[in-house]
């Protein structure tokens, strides 16, 4: 299974992305794991992205892909990979639709985990964290089981509502345009990512069967 996995911020990618590669037995290559793997690997690539991260510039497209098509062409994916946090926008699905026809490499799926943005805004507006035990609670769904440990939880700076729209914005205005994109292809897969954990992990696999 080859396979991008997208979604707006706090869909539930992260739990879900878990579930998927341990079922189909593949890496889960996420951009930014990739980009410093290769970097302490001391790749060609990895030294010409880091180089570019020193000086606070963005590594350009045409390195990123070329580390994807490097890290895809190893061992542990060679029946199927799960690619995540890349492509971000139209131009990034484009060129790397292009390396991957002449690496010879062909998409299976790409997967769209549907959440609504409101729903989006109250998951994580209300997510708090326990800087003793690092354990997550939601305010709403999964309250903390104590008034001390409730006392003790903190929110980080990304998850106030004024960020989170900020974050779904861009995910709207930039990534949003690959779904056409890939759809045109008749690779698509959009998935409802709302309800209980196993349940979309069902919807999930069911949409891969196709």
């Amino acid at each position: 299974m080859r396979m991008i996995f997208v979604g707006p911020p706090g869909a539930g990618k992260g739990t879900q992305a878990a579930r998927l590669v341990e079922h189909f037995a593949i890496p889960h290559i996420s951009s930014g794991d990739m980009l410093r793997a290769a970097v302490k690997e001391g790749t060609a690539l990895g030294v010409e992205a880091d180089g570019y991260m020193k000086r606070g510039d963005l590594v350009p497209d045409a390195v990123v892909i070329g580390m994807i098509v490097e890290r895809i062409g190893k061992a542990d994916a060679a029946t199927g990979f799960m690619l995540d946090g890349f492509p971000r926008t139209r131009p990034q699905a484009e060129a790397l639709d292009v390396a991957l026809t002449a690496a010879g490499v062909k998409l299976d799926a790409v997967v769209l985990l549907e959440v609504p943005d409101s729903l989006i805004v109250e998951r994580i507006v209300w997510r708090r964290t326990d800087p003793d035990t690092g354990t997550i609670y939601h305010l709403k769904f999964s309250p903390p089981e104590s008034d001390e440990i409730a006392a003790r939880l903190q929110q980080r700076k990304d998850d106030t509502e004024e960020a989170c729209i900020n974050r779904l914005s861009k995910y709207h205005g930039e990534t949003a345009p690959i779904v056409p994109f890939y759809e045109a292809q008749g690779i698509l897969r959009r998935v409802d990512g709302v309800g209980a954990p196993d349940e979309i992990t069902a919807r999930l696999l069911t949409s891969l069967q196709h």
